[in-house]
């Protein structure tokens, strides 16, 4: 067995910060660590050009880290892309998040932290792309979700999010929740699924558009029901909840979804 090494599964850290100020953690490749970078109690930080690949645990964990920006950085085949947890004003920007397949992976999770945003990232082969509990005032824009099995999955505990000019493309669940989920904005995203018309050609969908399938509700409350995934049944019984919405939140939709996909802004 190597040193740093449990078992066969490393027991140590890449990059490890605790109690900084004022960082730059820049243009490395960190690979095959517990944690890729885990950062405790750093402020005021840029994590940027960084690659964080085949991590057994988090690609990169936050915690009790506040006013920081991780920019421009790859999260690859990690057990899990990024945890933030317990921090506030943190804002990710133009990175990508992918394969991270398991039970419990994903691509970032947002756990009790409040005002941040996440801007024109990519997500793409992970089993849950977004998962927040308890984030509140995060702002969601321009980013990609491709190819997901959940895109977005924010619990109830959740308030005042903004999940806007998206591209949704492919993912088996665009947005889930567990209950009353209460969101400040859900307009003008691009979703794949969308079958409504844009009779005036101004770009935006006439109808408004509910990204929350019936069939996701029931997987929320019984998670073996997703055997049932693809079955006449299940695709019957959204399109039923589509026509005539009785059970899908009805303050969950977009009122404005773009006709094409988005383009993504992003800085050179």
């Amino acid at each position: 067995m190597e040193s740093g090494e449990v078992e066969g599964k490393p027991a140590a850290n890449g990059i490890h910060c605790w109690k900084s100020d004022s960082l730059l953690i820049e243009n490395n490749i960190v690979e095959g660590h517990r944690y890729g970078i885990y950062l405790e109690f750093v402020k005021n930080s840029k994590i940027v050009n960084n690659q964080s690949i085949n991590n057994s645990r988090y690609g990169m964990h936050f915690m009790f880290a506040h006013d920081n920006l991780f920019q421009h950085n790859l999260f690859d085949l990690n057990g899990a892309g990024v945890a933030v947890m317990y921090s506030k004003r943190v804002e990710m920007r133009e990175n990508v998040f992918t394969r991270s397949w398991g039970n419990a992976a994903y691509g970032v999770l947002l756990k009790e932290m409040d005002d941040s945003k996440i801007i024109a990232n990519y997500f793409s082969n992970n089993t849950l792309a977004i998962y927040g509990d308890g984030a509140n005032r995060v702002e969601i824009y321009n980013n990609e979700f491709s190819n997901n099995g959940w895109a977005i999955n924010m619990n109830a505990s959740s308030v005042d999010a903004i999940i806007s000019e998206n591209n949704f493309i492919g993912n088996t669940f665009d947005l889930a929740t567990n209950g009353n989920l209460k969101m400040k904005s859900l307009d003008g995203n691009f979703w794949d699924k969308y079958e409504g018309y844009d009779l005036d050609r101004d770009g935006v969908g006439d109808v408004p558009y509910r990204p929350i399938t019936f069939y996701s509700i029931i997987i929320e409350r019984n998670p073996g029901a997703l055997m049932l995934f693809r079955s006449f049944f299940v695709k019957l019984m959204d399109k039923a909840e589509s026509i005539i919405p009785s059970l899908t939140p009805e303050n969950i939709k977009d009122n404005a979804p773009k006709m094409k996909k988005i383009k993504l802004e992003v800085n050179d």
